[in-house]
């Protein structure tokens, strides 16, 4: 049976907080030892791990840490989601300031308030004024070229100038991971 997963490209200590309590509340897994800046295991580590989880769908962090070129973390990711035991649910798309020049087009954003956009947003989950559907980061350029079927774009992952904070429920990043399972047919922990 192929695992469901859902890409996250962001790594940090807030993320890692944010995307386990998220995971907790929807009844999917987190892959704790993908979160790091950069990812600290390989793809095919992180394939293995995957592989051994009891729940899914499963959560899991990838990161850059700021590398405009195709990083360790977008290595991995791009590994994991070629993999034929892997079925990518979405990704969330999270922007960044770190890089102007790596972007990926996005179906939709969630935005800072939790409202579900066209466009792409930026670090601040700020819908972008000219309508530009692409989001902006370090870890995100790969996602344009894999089979992903859907691309969430998403502000700094538990942060947003606080509308993202865990002691609120984390509301943007939770809404995000739902709009991807829905969409995807999935609802509630196997």
């Amino acid at each position: 049976m192929r695992r469901r997963v859902v890409l996250i490209t962001d790594g940090d200590e807030v993320a890692r907080r944010t995307v386990a309590f998220v995971a907790a509340c929807l009844g999917a897994r987190f892959l704790a030892r993908s979160a790091g800046n950069p990812t600290p295991l390989t793809g095919w580590q992180l394939v293995d791990a995957i592989l051994q989880t009891p729940v899914d769908p499963v959560l899991v962090l990838f990161d850059d840490c700021g590398d405009a070129q195709a990083g360790r973390g977008e290595q991995a990711l791009a590994l994991v989601a070629n993999h034929s035991a892997i079925d990518v649910l979405g990704a969330l798309a999270v922007a960044s300031n770190t890089c102007r020049t790596a972007s990926v087009y996005v179906d939709c954003s969630v935005d800072y308030a939790g409202r579900v956009v066209p466009c792409g947003v930026d670090k601040d989950g700020v819908p972008h004024e000219d309508g530009d559907a692409r989001v902006f980061g370090d870890t995100v350029g790969i996602l344009g070229q894999l089979d992903v079927p859907l691309v969430v774009g998403i502000g700094d992952i538990g942060k947003m100038n606080g509308h993202d904070d865990v002691r609120r429920g984390a509301p943007v990043t939770r809404k995000a991971v739902e709009l991807i399972l829905t969409r995807r047919g999935h609802h509630g922990g196997s």
